[in-house]
C-alpha cells in the first residue's frame, strides 16, 4: 500500500488555461507536490512566465506552451512538444474556458460558438492529442474542470451551461472507454469562485453578499479550493476514483 499517494514526484503534468485563476492554483499545488508542471496559456505570456516562475521555486522542471486547444492542430503540437521535452504525460488538467453569455434572444452564433468551441471542443481535442501518449506509456489520469452550470443550468449562459453539461458527459464516457488502459478520467464541477473572470460580478456587494448566503457553508470559493481536490484527483489515494464528478460548490448544489 502506498502511503505517500501525494507524492507526485518525477511526474509530468499539462494544466490548460493554466496561467491564471483555477489553473495556476493548481500548477502550484501539482508543483508544489512534486510534479514537473507546463503552464499552457493563449493570450497572457508574461502571466504565463510568472506561473512557471513560482512552480520553479518547488525544485520541478516548468516549462509555458502557447496553444489554443480549440484548434486541433495546436492541441497536438503542444502535446509533441511536452513528449519531446520530458517523454511523458502523466495527469492533463482541462482547465482552458471563458464564461459568456447572454438571454437566449440575444445569444448570437458568434457568442455560441466561441464559449463551445473552447470550453467543450478544446477539452476534446487536447484529450485527443494526450490519450495516445498515456496509452503507450500505460496510463495516466485526465480531470476536467466543469461547472456546477453544466448541472442545474445557468439562465442568461445556456452556452455556457451546455458546454459544461456537455464535459460532464464526456467524462463518464471517457471513463467507460479509458478504465481498461488505466487512464482514470473525473470531473470538478466547483459552483461560484474567486477568479478574475468573475471579478466583475463581485463588484457588486450587495449581490456577492446575497450569493454567500445561499451557500451552505456561507463563502466563495478560493482558487485553491478548487486546485486542491483536482491535485487529489491525479495522486495514488484516487487510484480507484474514475467517471466521477466532485462536487466543490460548498454546499450549494448538492448533486449525487
Amino acid at each position: 500500500m502506498n502511503t505517500k499517494g501525494m507524492n507526485l514526484k518525477g511526474r509530468v503534468a499539462l494544466v490548460t488555461g493554466g496561467s491564471r485563476g483555477i489553473g495556476r492554483a493548481t500548477v502550484l499545488r501539482l508543483a508544489e507536490q512534486g510534479a514537473n508542471v507546463v503552464v499552457n496559456y493563449v493570450r497572457d505570456e508574461a502571466a504565463a512566465r510568472k506561473t512557471v516562475e513560482a512552480a520553479l521555486r518547488h525544485d520541478v522542471k516548468a516549462l509555458a506552451v502557447r496553444a489554443d486547444v480549440a484548434q486541433l492542430v495546436e492541441a497536438e503540437h503542444l502535446i509533441q512538444t511536452i513528449v519531446e521535452e520530458f517523454g511523458q504525460l502523466d495527469f492533463l488538467i482541462c482547465n482552458a474556458g471563458i464564461w459568456e453569455g447572454a438571454p437566449i434572444e440575444f445569444l448570437g452564433e458568434e457568442q455560441w460558438d466561441r464559449v463551445l468551441n473552447i470550453n467543450l471542443k478544446g477539452t476534446w481535442a487536447v484529450c485527443h492529442a494526450a490519450v495516445p501518449q498515456m496509452k503507450r506509456q500505460g496510463g495516466g489520469r485526465i480531470v476536467i474542470v466543469s461547472s456546477t452550470a453544466g448541472q442545474r443550468g445557468e439562465a442568461n449562459y445556456s452556452n455556457y451551461a451546455a458546454s459544461k453539461g456537455g464535459q460532464i458527459s464526456f467524462t463518464k464516457s471517457l471513463a467507460a472507454e479509458l478504465g481498461q488502459h488505466q487512464i482514470n478520467v473525473n470531473a470538478v464541477a466547483p459552483g461560484w469562485v474567486l477568479t478574475e473572470m468573475s471579478t466583475g460580478v463581485f463588484a457588486n456587494l450587495e449581490y456577492r453578499k446575497a450569493i454567500e448566503e445561499s451557500i451552505p457553508l456561507r463563502r466563495i470559493a478560493s482558487v485553491d479550493d478548487i486546485a486542491l481536490p483536482i491535485v487529489f484527483l491525479c495522486s495514488e489515494w484516487a487510484r480507484h476514483i474514475t467517471g466521477e464528478v466532485l462536487n466543490v460548490n460548498g454546499g450549494s448544489v448538492l448533486c449525487g
